[in-house]
């Protein structure tokens, strides 16, 4: 059955920002969270459901998915669904359809099974895959009401838990120049290229002597080749494994000021996610989480991961968090993403017994 329900969400394909696409799961998804026992509703695209407390006070647990995909539409055409033996393969399997999958089977067997738990939430995000721009005020509050945050994207190879994540942030640089003719009149304008250019050189060497990850991601501006151009902008991905270089290279692009006298320039953060230090509530919440899957006959270990996802948010806000429980597989964002389907059982398992009081203690 959770095959046959991963494989129903696989073909409704869902894009970040395909308004429609996405529309189409969403109204899947709500239908089958509500046949599990949750109450559901949406914070502009994103899904709220809520699982009321039965028998337990307090110890609130908060789940953070999501259903987009980087895939666009069309994809299934050349990258097919697929079983053999225990690999399933299909645009989304991996990150994170089968995680949605095992949640939603976990709470249908909590709920026939009438044990005592507590209240669970859930936010399945919308634009996950492009920083969660639009749901960071969701997260946040949501996470201030929990006892603790599981994260349900994929785990690290083999299927070990994460501990921790680095800051990520998209930024862009945009620069106004001035439009002049490049034979006629060239020292007229000011070349929005050649200022981004400049501004760039001064981003690769305020990271040169840390450990920040610094992509250019995109580039574009100007037009002709005989107009000096007057735009341009490039969008900057950036990673980070301390807080410290964080503050300290977001401030510096907050400060660029422009070579050429004449030039205009801004930058703006596209979306942020701070960056996420393992630390003693998520220690203790792995253990926790490692002996509730030792009692389900499961081996479970955890680290910190370089990807980043919406439990950076929780995780820096000092929540207890522990991320990746979807189930284990490979190929994220790759043509050959996989998931296990044995490790779509086990997860289910698991997060069963976590959510039936498995994490009292936390």
């Amino acid at each position: 059955m959770s095959l046959d329900k991963l494989r129903h969400y696989t073909g409704l394909e869902s894009p970040t920002g395909d308004t429609r696409a996405l529309a189409a799961l969403a109204e899947v998804l709500e239908a089958d969270a509500s046949e599990a026992g949750f109450a559901t509703t949406r914070e502009l695209d994103h899904l709220l459901w809520t699982l009321p407390a039965r028998g337990v006070t307090g110890g609130e647990l908060l789940l953070l998915s999501h259903y987009d995909t980087v895939w666009p539409v069309g994809t299934l055409a050349s990258m097919p669904w697929s079983v053999d033996g225990d690999t399933v393969r299909g645009p989304g399997v991996y990150d994170t359809k089968s995680g949605l999958v095992a949640l939603l089977a976990a709470v249908t067997r909590l709920r026939a099974s009438d044990q005592d738990h507590p209240e669970v939430r859930v936010i399945v995000v919308a634009d996950e895959e492009i920083g969660s721009p639009t749901a960071g005020d969701l997260v946040r509050a949501e996470a201030a009401r929990a006892a603790a945050v599981l994260g349900m994207e994929p785990p690290h190879p083999g299927g070990d838990l994460k501990t921790g994540r680095r800051g990520s942030t998209r930024a862009r640089i945009e620069v106004t120049g001035i439009e002049a003719h490049a034979a006629l009149d060239p020292d007229a304008g000011v070349n929005a290229i050649d200022e981004l250019v400049d501004q760039l050189v001064r981003v690769r060497a305020l990271v040169a002597d840390r450990p920040v990850l610094c992509n250019a991601g995109t580039i574009s501006g100007g037009g002709r080749t005989n107009v000096v151009a007057g735009r341009a902008h490039a969008d900057l991905g950036l990673r980070f494994v301390a807080p410290g270089d964080e503050s300290a290279v977001l401030g510096a692009l907050q400060r660029l000021s422009p070579v050429r006298e004449r030039a205009g320039l801004q930058t703006t953060l596209l979306a942020h996610r701070p960056t996420w230090r393992e630390s003693e509530p998520t220690t203790a919440l792995l253990a926790c989480i490692a002996e509730v899957a030792a009692g389900v006959g499961q081996t479970l270990d955890g680290r910190p991961a370089d990807g980043a996802a919406d439990t950076n948010t929780t995780g820096a806000m000092g929540k207890p968090t522990v991320d990746g429980l979807a189930p284990p597989g490979g190929g994220a964002h790759a043509r050959h993403e996989w998931v296990s389907a044995q490790g779509i059982a086990d997860r289910t398992v698991l997060l069963e017994a976590l959510l039936g009081g498995g994490l009292s203690t936390v």
